[in-house]
């Protein structure tokens, strides 16, 4: 009888071994051939292990050396990528806005005093506004873009602009107006807020320029009072050198303007109305029309003082005021001052302590007036 067993073999799985039991045939060959294959499968059974093993330590070994190269490139990554964001972040950025040109090259020269070299340890964003007031608003709100960490405003109606735009970023200011007076700070010493820098005194100066014009010109009588309505502020000034010009015996005769237009017919209309001297007052139009106004008023042979040596240079009579430039540089220090962790509302508002005195002789020889002594000696720089 033949047994189920007569299959041609079976594989037994023991403990985990493994063997074949093959099924008996007659002569030996089935004996035969499962010795040839027991003997076969251990063999074939070590080298796959073998295989497997080696191609296990293949991988790990790939794998341990893409890990290492991942981590190495990851840490050479992340200091680089540190470096540049903290180079980034150490270069300070500063906004300066100012209504023309020309105020940022003694700025400039503050900072190189300072040890700052722009594009190198100070980035400055410098935007002008060609005198055209209109732009400063964006102008300013252009520079708050940028994440700048100072704003400089080195003329009036700049620093008007940078106090519409922000209450946070600081601001280095010039002003021309007293701050205290108008609210924009608590006090000169401490000025609170994110608003500090220079208060270059102009008003408070009409009373010296009216003195030096007289001193200048004894004849002078009845004062003509150039002045813009259309800027905020002149009023106010008008009225200060009114009273100034009263406390030195002089007749006061304000005559307003609004655009440069007009400045003929003014001086005119004054000089008819019996005025033999002149005090400009300061604004953005008046001083864009600078030269205009010298030359019609040294044709209507009026003596003239005005408030800074530009007008001088074009062809004014004589100025008094701070110095500017000096003013300029100043600023600078205000800003090395922030940029090294002071609160501009801690920093107090300076006054300028230097003020110069221009005289232009040729504009004087065309009025044909002689410049006294005791004016010349005062001179901080002397036109001829």
């Amino acid at each position: 009888m033949r047994e189920s067993g007569q299959q041609s073999g079976y594989v037994n799985i023991v403990d985990g071994a493994r063997s074949l039991t093959p099924n008996p045939s007659p002569g030996g060959r089935g004996e035969r051939r499962a010795e040839m294959a027991s003997q076969a499968f251990p063999e074939s059974s070590a080298m796959a292990g073998s295989r497997r093993r080696a191609g296990t330590d293949t991988w790990c070994r790939s794998t341990r050396r893409k890990l290492l190269l991942a981590l190495g490139a990851n840490a050479l990554a992340a200091p680089l990528a540190g470096f540049a964001q903290q180079r980034t972040k150490t270069i300070p950025r500063i906004g300066y806005l100012a209504l023309r040109d020309g105020s940022h090259k003694p700025f400039r020269q503050g900072l190189n005093e300072l040890g700052y070299v722009e594009d190198k340890n100070i980035i400055v964003e410098y935007r002008f506004a060609g005198g055209n007031m209109q732009k400063l608003p964006g102008l300013a709100a252009e520079l708050i873009g940028l994440k700048i960490d100072v704003l400089v405003a080195p003329d009036p109606p700049s620093f008007a602009a940078a106090r519409n735009a922000t209450r946070t970023i600081p601001i280095i200011m010039r002003s021309s107006a007293d701050p205290v007076e108008n609210g924009w700070v608590s006090s000169l010493a401490h000025p609170g807020g994110n608003i500090t820098g220079i208060f270059s005194l102009y008003s408070e100066l009409n009373g010296k320029r009216l003195e030096l014009l007289k001193e200048t010109y004894p004849a002078l009588t009845r004062v003509l009072l150039l002045w813009d309505k259309s800027y905020e502020a002149e009023r106010g000034r008008m009225e200060g050198a009114q009273r100034a010009a009263h406390a030195l015996g002089l007749q006061s005769l304000p005559v307003a303007i609004s655009s440069d237009k007009e400045i003929d017919d003014a001086i005119r209309k004054a000089v008819e109305h019996k005025a033999n001297g002149m005090l400009a007052l300061r604004s953005p139009l008046i001083l864009s029309s600078a030269a205009k106004i010298a030359s019609i008023a040294t044709r209507h042979r009026l003596p003239a003082i005005y408030d800074e040596s530009s007008y001088t240079v074009a062809g004014g009579m004589m100025s008094y005021g701070a110095n500017l430039p000096d003013i300029y540089r100043q600023l600078a220090t205000y800003v090395d001052k922030t940029l090294k962790g002071a609160k501009p509302g801690d920093l107090p508002i300076e006054q300028p302590t230097r003020f110069e005195l221009v005289i232009n002789m040729k504009t004087a020889k065309a009025l044909g007036l002689k410049i006294p002594n005791s004016i010349l000696v005062q001179a901080t720089r002397v036109i001829e």
